[in-house]
């Protein structure tokens, strides 16, 4: 297994937006509507939502205003890495695996767990090396293409042109 940053969206210089950074983005978009008199069911086709939520929206926003509808911060505990740990990780992985010592440049889940304890001091267990190289690093899963070595192309193009014809059965 390895893992690579994920690609950004074609033409762009952002990520995309995360599941909450949408969620919240509908929203603020209900709370324009709101205010310009639009009812729930055309702001519910327009965010994408169901009717309901549309309704719950619009009932804390007059309870609480714009701010009743953004997005609270995480309840339970925190992170284990702050934003700068994080960051020497993500310096520390973008390095490649030989240059930690690792025989073959390839991430794994456990080499990447003694990345991080080596450079920040910090233990995690593998689900959360996973969080971190999936959530917060914004990485994915690459798994490498078997091959031989000692694959040879040009021999495999000859072979193909030339042997199988021979050899292959019917029409």
């Amino acid at each position: 297994m390895a893992y690579q940053p994920s690609p950004l969206i074609a033409g762009s210089s952002l990520p995309p937006l995360s599941r909450p950074q949408l969620a919240e983005a509908r929203r603020v978009r209900a709370v324009e509507l709101f205010e310009d008199g639009v009812s729930n069911a055309e702001i519910a086709r327009a965010v994408g939502v169901c009717a309901e939520s549309v309704r719950r929206w619009r009932r804390r926003w007059e309870q609480g205003g714009a701010s009743a509808l953004r997005r609270r911060a995480a309840t339970g505990r925190p992170p284990k890495l702050d934003d700068t740990q994080v960051e020497t990780v993500r310096a520390a992985l973008e390095q490649g695996a030989q240059a930690h010592g690792f025989e073959a440049d390839l991430w794994t889940l456990e080499r990447v767990g003694a990345v991080v304890t080596r450079a920040t001091g910090v233990v995690l267990s593998r689900a959360s090396v996973w969080r971190l190289l999936t959530g917060r690093l914004g990485w994915s899963l690459r798994r490498p293409e078997r091959r031989a070595v000692e694959r040879n192309e040009s021999e495999i193009a000859r072979w193909i042109a030339h042997e199988w014809p021979r050899i292959k059965k019917g029409p």
